[in-house]
């Protein structure tokens, strides 16, 4: 039996927000929607990789999530990583930074954070 990995989930408080926030931050682009009445499912893709991220919106949550001491993070390599960095400064999400390991973090909209790591790290 062989697993492979296949997506990661979140839950967003504002659909539309988070689409935006992705698109511009990391060039992810919707690849899939599942749409019911009480929720709606939007798998996000970068184009070159099968993994997606699961963004879930349900339908009537007006209370931001309480994501606790959650450490859970999405990482993300990038070739350009000074153009990067330049770009989540401007956009203001850049929410911590470790110059030492030559890493760094972004917050999305629900406040879950996103690692930025450079190509050859």
């Amino acid at each position: 039996m062989k697993f492979r990995f296949d997506h990661n989930n979140i839950n967003v408080l504002n659909l539309q927000k988070s689409l935006e926030f992705y698109k511009e931050a990391l060039g992810l682009v919707e690849v899939k929607r599942t749409e019911r009445p009480e929720f709606t499912l939007v798998y996000l893709g970068d184009g070159s990789t099968q993994h997606s991220l699961e963004l879930t919106w349900l339908n009537g949550r007006t209370e931001p999530y309480d994501l606790g001491e959650n450490e859970f993070h999405v990482a993300f390599r990038v070739d350009n990583f000074e153009a990067a960095y330049e770009h989540h400064k401007q956009m203001g999400c850049v929410c911590y930074e470790n110059k030492e390991m030559g890493i760094y973090f972004i917050n999305d909209p629900d406040n879950y954070w996103l690692e930025i790591i450079p190509r050859g790290l």
